[in-house]
């Protein structure tokens, strides 16, 4: 099996040391690949005994010394049922041998890849993620104390987000002498993708926004991506996750009692476009920049103009699904409409050249403004401005050709080398010419909550002004190095941009100029009616901000309300009183009978 792995585990804002502990352990041989495998582990160190941190690395430990010190052909299930005594062992020893300092435990998950399988032990509430053809799949099993109540429908998935009991775990390592652990096996194809992570990124970011950045981005990108954006919603706990793609699997046959091995042809790019083809006898494919679920971009060269350019070619699969391939041809057809130095340039090819769906694009060198902010936050007033300013000259251009982009965010804005931008991915943009655009509530297909204007958030009609609000909350990310709203959930920020304003961005960075903000917050207005009424007056006043007039509008801001799942305990609270009022009802009429 050959496998591209990334890995990153960080603090996060609130606490104050790392209790997560990742592992990866790789051998050098591929007959030992064969023989042994690959594993990938993380845990999460229970909280609260301040012992968290010691009992995941003893975990972590001890799951690599099992692989280190195994024999070949032992079956994974055999090997992870030796790491699970083992590590239960050392940690609840260890909690003994130390009881005035309390008991400890952890979570442990361990992933062990061999051939084309992957056979998963797993206890506690890390998770591990499957994502293929562009869909994600859970593959582990919460056990925790919420995660029951969801079972029993006693609370909604999204409210167990924020539930405060969601933190309280009924199985993990160390908690007991015997240790209750799950394992399951799940056969891989070429191209799929895991990820493996602690609830400290799972609870601030939903399944969803999972599986776009992990099927979008390689690894190591996908890992920074997800964590800056637990870090950016205030995640309150250690934020941890793992990807691991497969780029090859192996199935093991035996002739004659002897294994032997066949590469395995994979479904999903068994025919695909591979760089040193040529596409259509015009476009020499030279390198794979990217491969998500759902498509792959490759740098090629027009041997019919001489230009580098990209191409983005759907997966085969997809050509065929109607959803999928409608929303490749309305970003190739508003692509094609739109010309303008700040706007990613498609170029044209007739229908009848193609023999199969792709699209042009011009090849760019540089960052997404994401992974700038990553790196300088907050930017330099001046700067934030200047790239503001260009964003609005784009739109201005698309609003006049009846274009909204829809999902305007950091990571669909690219800083090239050269210094100049460009807007990208118009998978989700309509054009006003054809109908009038409609909002069906959150969806990664409508939109990022980060960035999401509150008449998205309500599956109201939105028009270019819904632009202007995306624009407004990347100017505040710029300026303050924060996202203008954060909360315990994805949920919980779109509900503050419904009931509430932002907090001031001078509040949170003083050297913001007065001007600044108040452009920040006029783009930033809730009712879309009090906005800029275009694009092209909000360039005006970043063009030219120390005449901006103050009208005060940082005065005027109120704070969200409490999020409206703030009944989320309802179901459970309705079923206790049930209970109680049922219980009463039988022991009236025991007294009752028994009084005859």
């Amino acid at each position: 099996m050959d496998l591209t792995y990334a890995q990153a585990s960080i603090t996060g804002p609130v606490r104050e040391k790392n209790e997560d502990c990742i592992g990866f352990w790789k051998p050098d041989s591929p007959e030992l690949m064969r023989t042994v495998g690959i594993a990938a582990v993380i845990a999460d160190g229970v909280g609260g005994t301040g012992r968290g941190e010691v009992a995941s690395q003893l975990a972590v430990q001890t799951t690599v010394n099992a692989f280190k010190g195994t024999q070949a052909e032992t079956e994974p299930a055999d090997l992870l049922r030796k790491i699970f005594n083992e590590a239960n062992k050392l940690v609840y020893d260890a909690s003994l041998h130390n009881r005035e300092e309390g008991r400890m435990a952890t979570t442990l998950t361990v992933s062990v890849f061999r051939n084309d399988q992957v056979c998963i032990g797993h206890v506690g509430d890390s998770r591990v993620y499957l994502i293929r053809n562009g869909s994600l799949r859970r593959l582990t099993a919460d056990h925790s104390y919420v995660a029951l109540q969801v079972k029993l429908g006693l609370v909604k998935e999204r409210d167990a987000m924020a539930s405060p009991m969601r933190s309280m775990i009924t199985r993990s390592i160390g908690q007991d002498l015997i240790c209750q652990y799950d394992v399951f096996q799940q056969t891989l194809a070429k191209g799929d993708v895991l990820v493996q992570c602690t609830d400290g990124l799972y609870s601030v970011v939903v399944d969803d926004e999972i599986c776009e950045v992990a099927g979008h981005f390689a690894p190591e990108e996908a890992c920074a991506e997800l964590i800056a954006l637990a870090e950016k919603r205030g995640a309150e706990d250690n934020i941890s996750v793992q990807l691991i793609r497969i780029n090859e699997i192996e199935q093991r046959h035996f002739y004659r009692g002897a294994p032997y091995y066949v590469k395995a042809a994979a479904p999903v790019v068994s025919n695909e476009i591979q760089p040193g083809q040529t596409l259509d006898n015009r476009f020499e494919i030279t390198d794979l920049i990217n491969r998500s679920g759902m498509a792959s971009i490759f740098k090629a060269n027009d041997l019919k103009t001489g230009l580098t350019v990209a191409l983005k070619v759907p997966l085969m699969q997809f050509e065929s699904d109607p959803a999928a391939f409608s929303r490749f041809e309305r970003e190739e057809e508003i692509g094609n409409t739109l010309t303008h130095p700040y706007i990613l340039r498609i170029f044209a090819v007739p229908p009848e050249e193609k023999s199969r769906p792709y699209i042009v694009m011009e090849y760019l060198q540089g960052q997404t403004l994401s992974a700038l902010l990553r790196e300088v936050h907050p930017l330099p007033e001046p700067d934030a401005v200047n790239i503001a300013s260009r964003i609005c000259e784009a739109l201005d251009y698309m609003h006049f050709h009846k274009i909204v982009h829809r999902d305007l965010k950091p990571q669909n804005i690219m800083i090239c080398n050269n210094g100049s931008i460009r807007i990208m991915d118009f998978g989700i943009a309509k054009s006003l010419k054809a109908r009038r655009i409609t909002f069906v509530g959150f969806s990664p297909s409508m939109g990022t909550p980060d960035y999401m204007a509150p008449e998205q958030v309500k599956g109201k009609r939105g028009d270019e002004r819904t632009d202007l609000y995306a624009l407004g909350s990347i100017l505040y990310e710029m300026c303050t190095g924060s996202t203008p709203f954060e909360g315990e959930s994805p949920y919980a920020v779109m509900n503050a941009r419904l009931t509430g304003d932002p907090v001031a961005p001078r509040k949170v960075n003083p050297k913001i100029t007065p001007a600044v903000e108040e452009i920040i917050l006029h783009a930033m207005e809730r009712d879309p009616a009090n906005r800029y009424a275009s694009a092209r007056e909000m360039k005006a006043e970043l063009d030219d901000y120390e005449k901006v007039e103050l009208v005060g509008r940082y005065q005027k801001l109120q704070s969200p309300q409490l999020w409206k799942s703030r009944f989320r305990n309802l179901p459970l609270i309705l079923v206790l009183a049930l209970g109680w009022v049922i219980s009463f009802i039988l022991l009236i009429l025991y007294f009752k009978h028994h009084g005859k």
